[in-house]
């Protein structure tokens, strides 16, 4: 029996739409949000049709628990290869020997198995980035599991320049003497000194984890200093900067490292894995391998360059005064705007962008004294150092005239025009 005549509608050209008229709607209406928004979130991309198909490909029926060549189920010689290409590609990619392993389903779980993978149990001291400061949940927020499981201290910015002070978190590590130290965060700006944390990490005996979701598109293009040869432990997301599907890698420097992470990851905290999603990463890192990845991320990294300096000229506060990478926090407050307010007023005319908390905000969590902005998305659908002056131009105008209508509505209507110029699928 075919799929055709098995299933007659899956093959029509209609098929969701048929199907299910009410999911096909809501997917028709996400494309034409995307389509007409300006995306800032620092956390998305968009990934290329190849991404898409593969993850929409018959990989998605194959269940394979274990590891290429050890699985407990038969029939996986073709996946086997597939989650081989994503291994030796993601290597090729950082230009690393550490071992990987390819199968997490997001970098929260990454994180979670190398804590395991470390020998951590209960009660055991860990030093991140506070959340506050632009660290992530994973890195010790008290809500999370690794605040729940692990006695954390956190470390932060400096209030007079927004960047952190490596000689204090030095004196912070010999006090606390983390078992593992994190370097990484979800939202800092400038460069990490991946050679002053492995330092610090080897004076007090902690092990050293990178979790470098944010800028490993970055560090693949060069643009940024590489965790690699610093590091035990790297992990990442596989979207954000590296445009491939959602999901998480996790990067081991020995192999005794690599074994633990290996069963931390199955059986550990998962069971198959999503081999539709790790063949579409094996897409993404063929990508991003490519020439034109490396003007991409350089794209990405002198937007946001500009971004930041076009909301200085305009009297806004931007956190550590500007950016190194792909992202940059606007301390929207100095203008007298909480970051929801500024989020729900940008949302109204076209700009999509996350409320955040500032380092020291006084604002509640959920109210927040900035706005995250990112570029990966726009320079995705191919925006470049004008257009983000432009867009930064957009949002100043927009929020220092959120009472006037007339002046929301030509924003709208500038920002609609801009995202037909450049539609994120042609």
């Amino acid at each position: 029996m075919t799929l055709a005549s098995a299933h007659p509608n899956h093959t029509a050209p209609a098929t969701l739409a048929l199907s299910d008229p009410e999911i096909a709607a809501i997917v028709q209406a996400e494309f034409d949000r995307q389509q007409h928004t300006i995306e800032l979130i620092a956390s998305e991309n968009i990934v290329s049709t190849a991404v898409m198909e593969t993850q929409g490909s018959v990989l998605t029926n194959k269940y394979a628990e274990g590891y290429p060549g050890r699985r407990y189920y038969g029939g996986c010689e073709e996946v086997d290869k597939a989650e081989e290409l994503a291994k030796s590609r993601a290597q090729a990619l950082f230009k690393t020997d550490y071992f990987v392993n390819v199968q997490p389903h997001s970098g929260s779980q990454a994180n979670m198995a190398v804590y395991m993978a470390a020998g951590l149990q209960k009660g055991d001291r860990v030093l991140g980035m506070s959340l506050d400061h632009g660290g992530h949940l994973t890195h010790g927020y008290k809500l999370n599991f690794s605040g729940l499981d692990y006695d954390i201290a956190s470390y932060g910015v400096e209030e007079d320049g927004g960047t952190i002070d490596y000689d204090k978190l030095a004196q912070q590590a010999r006090d606390f003497r983390p078992k593992l130290m994190i370097a990484g965060a979800s939202n800092y700006s400038r460069t990490l000194d991946f050679p002053r944390f492995a330092a610090i990490a080897e004076e007090v005996g902690a092990l050293l984890l990178v979790d470098m979701a944010h800028i490993a598109g970055l560090v693949a293009a060069g643009v940024h200093p590489s965790p690699f040869g610093h590091a035990d432990f790297v992990t990442t997301t596989t979207h954000k900067t590296l445009r491939g599907p959602r999901g998480g890698m996790i990067f081991s420097r020995s192999l005794e490292h690599q074994k633990k992470v290996n069963s931390r990851v199955f059986p550990g905290i998962q069971g198959g894995p999503l081999m539709h999603v790790i063949a579409a990463k094996a897409v993404a890192f063929a990508e991003d391998a490519r020439p034109e990845f490396v003007e991409y991320m350089t794209r990405v990294r002198d937007s946001a360059r500009a971004m930041a300096e076009t909301f200085i000229g305009r009297g806004w506060k931007v956190v550590s005064g500007g950016t190194d990478n792909h992202l940059l926090s606007l301390n929207v407050w100095s203008q007298g705007v909480t970051g929801k307010e500024a989020e729900d007023l940008l949302g109204e005319v076209g700009i999509t962008v996350n409320k955040n908390l500032i380092p020291f905000d006084t604002q509640a969590a959920q109210v927040g004294s900035g706005i995250r902005i990112g570029t990966p998305a726009i320079c995705s659908r191919g925006f470049g150092v004008e257009e983000a002056k432009q867009v930064a131009d957009f949002i100043d105008r927009a929020l220092k005239g959120r009472k006037d209508p007339a002046a929301l509505a030509q924003v709208k209507a500038e920002a609609r025009a801009l995202c037909e110029r450049f539609p994120i699928y042609r």
